[in-house]
């Protein structure tokens, strides 16, 4: 069942949603592979080392895409999350274009409080910030949605990310 907004697309749009929602795993080889990136972003994130969030999910980041065969995303880790009436900005996704790679930024501590985010919620921004990435450079979508199967999507890739390594 598509979300209300569906109903206010145009009709490629349309076309759009429905193939992304028809998509629901992203089977990553050699995802068991990734424990060592997973966990040292979680020891990274428990020591509220910025830094070294920043590389150890560069780091898995590069893997992933790499093991998908998709041009790379450039992972920018800040520190508190921007928040105004409006909520709070947990991740963003910037599509390339021909002069610059794509970019996720990801915050990794509240805004209220400044304090490390809880890791499977960090992990979970991080992949939900990448499903946007793999549905342009894996899929061919022309937009990217949040579908059914987007989020089943996210859900697979967590699932395997948290099946490889112990963070969390």
């Amino acid at each position: 069942m598509p979300f209300a907004y569906y109903q206010n697309l145009g009709q490629a749009q349309k076309r759009t949603y429905d193939r992304s929602d028809a998509i629901v795993e992203i089977p990553v080889p050699g995802a068991g592979s990734l424990s060592t990136e997973v966990d040292a972003v979680a020891q990274a994130l428990s020591r509220d080392d910025r830094a070294a969030v920043q590389r150890a999910l560069q780091r898995l980041c590069d893997a992933m895409t790499a093991a998908l065969r998709v041009a790379p995303v450039q992972l920018k880790t800040l520190a508190a999350r921007p928040a105004d009436d409006w909520g709070e900005l947990q991740g963003l996704y910037q599509a390339g274009d021909d002069d610059n790679a794509a970019q996720i930024t990801v915050w990794m501590r509240t805004a209220q409080r400044r304090q490390p985010v809880a890791f499977r919620t960090f992990l979970r921004t991080f992949v939900h910030e990448l499903c946007h990435h793999l549905d342009f450079e894996l899929f061919k979508l022309d937009d990217t949605f949040h579908t059914e199967g987007f989020f089943k999507r996210e859900s697979h890739l967590m699932h395997q990310l948290l099946g490889a390594g112990e963070g969390g």
